[in-house]
């Protein structure tokens, strides 16, 4: 095994088990000293010690690990870069009732559909619009909330969305498939793109933070147009109303691209990644092919390499 990358940081006691269970079916031959769980995931070593740190440690590392840091953010919110270091201070800045642009993104955990980008500005006069619809993070309301309010707040809300598609997800080069790589350039494509529209008299740009501001400028580094005055803030969704719209906006456009593809598929096809997708996927690839299905789902993930086991 290559083992030319690993990752390490202190995993929440509310995903060990998750992880656990997530790896049971790659264990190790032999669980080394002072761990508790071992596993090989095709290139990747992922070891839980009794410390409660997990250390991934293989080709596809950050792969790996990037889930799980993810997870920490969600459901712990907890902001941990690639390198496993920790932002150790919570953001407590919130700019509710505030003119703001903000951004916010969907797909990007799922295998079937298109990653979607929305950025929207919300003025101090439409936060009451927005509240009387009940607008939050996309995660915390229904899909047929969303589906109902959504073109309300595009009929009002000064917006723009970007939707990359499986064809050119799957073209990137592999070295460009880094999905925190992904978002920061198409956050910034988004972001650039608002501002030109108009001189909205914004006081903030927000971006719910998946990494930290230096790798974010890194990530932008080659586009012709640069975000630079961005504030990262955790579970911004929250706490900036352009944000949230932002959110319900990109999870909207997501679903109609998704009923495009049922459509197009004759099937319902299921959301995420887990093994309802993979049941999908299998019985897809039977009729219409390994190659054709790369129009489809983002190719590079993992569910891919089942269909091949």
């Amino acid at each position: 095994m290559n083992n030319n990358k690993y990752i390490v940081f202190k995993i929440s006691d509310n995903l060990k088990e998750k992880l656990i269970n997530y790896y049971m079916k790659y264990p190790a031959r032999k669980t080394p000293p002072y761990a508790v769980f071992q596993a090989i995931n095709y290139d990747t070593i992922i070891t839980l010690y009794e410390s409660g740190k997990v250390m991934f440690q293989g080709l596809s590392a950050d792969i790996e690990a990037s889930m799980w840091i993810e997870q920490e953010r969600i459901l712990n919110n907890r902001i941990i870069s690639i390198d496993g270091k920790e932002k150790k201070k919570e953001d407590t800045k919130v700019f509710y009732d505030t003119d703001t642009i903000g951004s916010d993104e969907v797909g990007t955990g799922d295998y079937f559909g298109p990653i979607v980008v929305t950025a929207t500005f919300v003025s101090k006069e439409n936060i009451t619009f927005l509240k009387s619809l009940g607008v939050r993070d996309s995660k915390k309301i229904t899909d047929e909330k969303i589906i109902d309010i959504a073109p309300k707040i595009i009929a009002k809300i000064p917006y723009v969305t970007y939707i990359l598609d499986n064809t050119s997800y799957n073209n990137l080069k592999e070295e460009d498939k880094n999905m925190n790589k992904i978002k920061a350039i198409l956050h910034n494509k988004v972001l650039t793109s608002l501002i030109k529209k108009d001189n909205y008299p914004y006081k903030k740009i927000v971006i719910d933070q998946f990494v930290y501001p230096k790798k974010f400028y890194e990530h932008i580094s080659n586009c012709k147009e640069k975000i630079t005055n961005v504030t990262f803030m955790t579970k911004a969704e929250d706490k900036v109303m352009s944000v949230a719209a932002s959110s319900i906006i990109s999870r909207y456009i997501f679903l109609k691209e998704m009923k495009k593809m049922s459509t197009e598929l004759n099937s319902q096809v299921p959301l995420g990644a887990g093994t309802d997708v993979d049941k999908y996927a299998s019985t897809l690839v039977s009729k219409i092919g390994i190659n054709n299905l790369k129009k489809y789902v983002k190719f590079n993930f993992k569910n891919t390499d089942k269909l091949n086991s």
